[in-house]
């Protein structure tokens, strides 16, 4: 491709919008047009390296034998309804009613409708173990879109389902996806970590996701450099910490905190550590309210909260004029003591000695609190987000935290589909059997934007060989010198010859401009033909290189040649 016929309006200044490396880096190297919050166009680019990521993906599939079919994103809302999700989903689910008001969706995700398509196609069960997938537009109404293609409302995702007679053919299956995966995202550059995770709104009995590790990620990794344990923040169990208290069994005494209503207020108050004290929480689940308690120096992990009550909306803060309906109290001054509704306590709580509390009374604390003497939960549970230094559920060892972006994520669906649709089989016997599923996602937009974390410097993204848009580029230092312009065309056209996706700058641009432009988009190597063309010599030069090497026209194409051909 030329340069002088490419549509790449790359960006000198950073667009006021982005936030994050990758959401600033391509928009400065024109791979991506914002047209409204989280939806953004796709410039030739940008789509170059998204076609590569699908082709990738789909290679590794269809090596696994998974079979690829295209579903429509305009879907009615008959199969959901009978799993239960379209409820579920809530306000996060674009739905539209067509002339006849009949009630549409655009598809979040494909579960409901792969299960209809295998009860309407299969006529045997010697046809399973059988994995189907697509590469397709997903839609979600996010509260808070942000980070560019890490959480926009429209976004490609390559989503897969297995179907097998049991549990044993699952996880066949589901191994043989896991293993697809690690090719996957080994061939796209990425530094991953596959953590266990909570099955969410997709339901199942486990699942596993594939994390790259990033300060810009939202989701928190929990893992063990002792054993090779990781887990999402939603999943890590939390095992009771040992801490010091008061002794003795003091009496309970209600304390004026007239200013005093977070943690750091109290603890100033009364001179205590954090984690002396005990937050209680009131919370909205579905159409009831309910409380949860962690240590003062803990958070509460609202996904663990919501399994544990068996939520189905989303978990929600209860608003403040119920705080102070159901404590008398204004928000900060809850407790657990003469609460009418139930309380959910985490492990440590129970464990906590003489400790300080809202006392459901504004300006108010109690302080030398016990469980079971003064108030007792009515669920105690682990409840908390799992914190650097916690014990290793697998080997003991401290854990360590860090934030990672989730590209993949794979659950054991087990018959939560099919049983609420009815897809079952007739074995040998003429015995009716449900048919058991797997799930298996990939973020093909958000791949981008990962390897783009991972991979940047000062000048621009340092794209890994297999996703850059070109893998290659020939810049003609000087286009009105015909030697350097006639080099340039023969490298190009051999580097071309020898399978190279190769671009060719061949615009009357400075040369500045030029190298800015090659190092802002991510072209892995480059030959830049100069005033030694003459000669029949040309710099050659990787995008990780920090200076270019002279050599000759036939060295510099072996090198690049062979440079991509090993990094593909």
């Amino acid at each position: 491709m030329r340069m002088s016929k490419l549509l790449v309006p790359t960006l000198r200044e950073v667009p006021s919008e982005a936030e994050i490396t990758s959401h600033k880096l391509m928009l400065r190297a024109a791979f991506i047009r914002r047209l409204s919050a989280g939806i953004y166009s796709w410039l030739p680019l940008g789509l170059k390296s998204l076609k590569k990521v699908e082709q990738i993906i789909r290679e590794e599939m269809n090596a696994a034998d998974a079979q690829e079919l295209l579903m429509p994103a305009l879907l009615p809302a008959e199969a959901y309804q009978a799993s239960g999700r379209w409820d579920v989903f809530g306000p996060s689910m674009f739905k539209l009613k067509d002339r006849y008001e009949r009630d549409y969706c655009l598809g979040p995700t494909h579960e409901e409708l792969f299960t209809q398509t295998v009860i309407n196609e299969v006529r045997s069960y010697k046809e399973y173990p059988m994995t189907l997938y697509q590469i397709q537009t997903k839609y979600r109404d996010e509260a808070r879109p942000r980070f560019g293609i890490m959480r926009s409302r429209e976004f490609v995702m390559k989503d897969a389902y297995s179907f097998d007679r049991d549990e044993k053919g699952l996880d066949e299956s589901y191994k043989k996806m896991y293993d697809a995966y690690c090719r996957i995202f080994t061939r796209l550059g990425l530094d991953f970590t596959i953590v266990d995770a909570d099955s969410g709104a997709m339901g199942g009995s486990g699942s596993q996701e594939f994390m790259v590790k990033s300060p810009v990620g939202e989701d928190g990794i929990a893992y063990c450099d002792a054993c090779g344990y990781a887990a999402n923040y939603e999943k890590a169990p939390c095992a009771p910490t040992a801490k010091d208290y008061l002794e003795g069994d003091l009496a309970l005494e209600k304390v004026a905190t007239p200013d005093a209503h977070t943690i750091e207020e109290l603890v100033g108050f009364f001179g205590y550590e954090n984690h002396m004290f005990a937050k209680t929480i009131l919370y909205k689940a579905d159409d009831k309210y309910i409380a949860a308690m962690v240590r003062g120096d803990r958070e509460i992990n609202e996904v663990k909260l919501k399994n544990l009550v068996g939520c189905t909306d989303d978990l929600e803060l209860a608003e403040p004029h119920m705080v102070r309906e159901l404590t008398n109290a204004q928000v900060g001054f809850a407790g657990p003591i003469g609460l009418d509704i139930p309380v959910y306590a985490d492990l440590e709580v129970v464990e906590m000695k003489n400790f300080i509390i809202g006392a459901n009374d504004t300006g108010y604390h109690y302080k030398n609190v016990n469980v079971n003497r003064d108030f007792t939960p009515d669920f105690v549970a682990d409840i908390r987000v799992v914190t650097d230094g916690d014990v290793c559920p697998k080997c003991g060892k401290p854990i360590k935290t860090a934030q990672g972006i989730e590209v993949g994520h794979i659950f054991k669906l087990g018959t939560k589909y099919s049983d609420a649709l009815g897809l079952t089989y007739q074995d040998d016997s003429g015995n009716d059997n449900v048919v058991v599923m797997g799930c298996y996602g990939i973020g093909v937009t958000r791949c981008i934007a990962a390897a783009i974390e991972q991979n940047y410097d000062d000048n621009g993204m340092i794209l890994p060989v297999s996703i850059a848009p070109y893998e290659a580029a020939v810049v003609a230092v000087n286009v009105k010198d015909d030697a350097q312009k006639d080099l340039a065309e023969e490298i190009y056209r051999e580097l071309k010859k020898r399978g190279i996706d190769v671009l060719i700058d061949d615009r009357d641009e400075r040369a500045g401009v030029k190298f800015k432009d090659m190092d802002l988009i991510g072209i892995p190597a480059r030959i830049v033909v100069g005033k030694k063309a003459a000669d029949g010599i040309v710099e050659y030069k990787k995008r990780t290189d920090e200076k270019a090497t002279d050599m000759t026209v036939a060295e510099a194409v072996d090198a690049l040649c062979e440079f991509i051909i090993e990094n593909r």
